[in-house]
Order: structure tokens, then sequence, then C-alpha cells
């Protein structure tokens, strides 16, 4: 894997502590507009899983692996009251799990030699090009919610931020990626977790997900 250069340190800008946060602080790149997104396939892929699955397969993450909350967005719209009230229900919809650059594009083959490339799982991979909406970094309080529930502009300019965020954050200072899991990690070479192993945690318990949710389904009578 090529080394990564970190992305040059921007002026400060007070008014955007959240930007401010991840391209200062930790080098990651940030996509124009708002809300505030982090961009994928440069420090890191991300696999998206239902949180009830991704719980399962935090052991094979290291102990500094970034791990992030968020809601869902096929989610109903509730009154914002009511949304505040289950704030932290809310949250653990869906997992992203950090792991290396360049995954996303593994992912396919390596669910084909693990064979669960034949069934539907609820697992995606976000990669090169694609991006992830950016967890509110520790210590900066949630906005305000807006009609819809989304949040409004606060002070930090970034648009709406809250609806995710990290269960394990990524540390100021150090570098993120010997802490993914990865390929080159199979065989116990490294000190990097192993993707493989993560992966196939990952899909046994979105199948046994996808399976208790079929279960919990009444019958449909003709």
């Amino acid at each position: 894997m090529l080394p990564t250069v970190p992305l040059p340190r921007r002026p400060l800008h007070p008014s955007d502590p959240v930007r401010q946060w991840y391209e200062n602080e930790l080098g990651w790149a940030t996509v124009p507009g708002s809300p505030l997104r982090l961009a994928a396939g440069l420090r890191f892929d991300v696999l998206d899983v239902p949180a009830e699955a991704g719980v399962r397969a935090l052991r094979h993450l290291g102990p500094v692996s970034p791990v992030a909350l968020h809601a869902s967005r096929s989610a109903p719209c509730e009154d914002p009251a009511a949304r505040r009230e289950k704030w932290p229900a809310r949250h653990g919809k869906r997992m992203w799990l950090l792991v290396a650059a360049g995954s996303a594009e593994e992912l396919p083959g390596l669910l084909d030699w693990l064979e669960w490339g034949a069934l539907a799982l609820d697992l995606t991979a976000i990669g090169a090009g694609g991006s992830i909406e950016a967890p509110l970094p520790p210590g900066v309080p949630e906005g305000p919610l807006t009609a819809d529930g989304a949040g409004t502009d606060g002070p930090g300019g970034s648009g709406p931020q809250g609806a995710a965020v990290w269960l394990r954050p990524p540390e100021p200072g150090c570098e993120v990626e010997p802490s993914l899991p990865t390929l080159s990690a199979v065989g116990g070479g490294g000190g990097a977790p192993d993707l493989v192993r993560l992966v196939d945690t990952v899909a046994t318990q979105c199948h046994r997900v996808r399976l208790r949710r079929a279960c919990a389904q009444p019958p449909v009578y003709s």
C-alpha cells in the first residue's frame, strides 16, 4: 500500500470547530458543503452494517480502531421532541466500521471467497468517491433539531450535524492507518486487525439479523 501523505493544515477557523477538528487535528479530507462529510477512499474505507451485527465484530478490531453509530436515513420522520427523547436509541441503528483504504474494492471478492457472495446481506462498503456524514467530535455539543429532526446550522457553520456519533473516536495526533483492518494482516503479519475475520464475522451476524427480522414478520395470508 502506498504511504499516505497527510493533507496540509488549513488556517484555523474558530467558527467551524467540526471541520477544523477533522482537517487540522486528524488530517482527514472533508467534502465541501453541509452537513459536513468525510471523504472515503483516502485514509480509510467504511463498512456500513446494522449496529447489532457490528457490535459482534468489535472484538476483531484494535482498541483504537474508529467506530461510529448513525441513524438510518430510511427511518420515519418523528416529532422533534420525541426524537430528542429517543436520541441515544436512534444513534444505534447502523454502525460504521473504518477499514483500510481499498477494502471496499476487495469486499465483493472477499465475500465470494468466504461463500457469502450469493446471499443478500445488509452490508455495504464505502470507498473511493464516497463519503459519510462526519460524526460530532468528542466534546462538541449537538446542534438544535429542525422540524424534520435533522438539525440546524449551529455556530460551527458546517450545517446539520449529529445524526452520527463516535463510539470509538479517532485520536488526534495518531495515524489512523495502523489501526484499521486490512487484507495484509491475514496470517497474523504486523499489528493491524485482520479484515478477513472482520468481514466473515460481520457477514455472519448480518445474515442472523436478517433471519431474525424475517421470523419477526407476521405471516401473510392470501
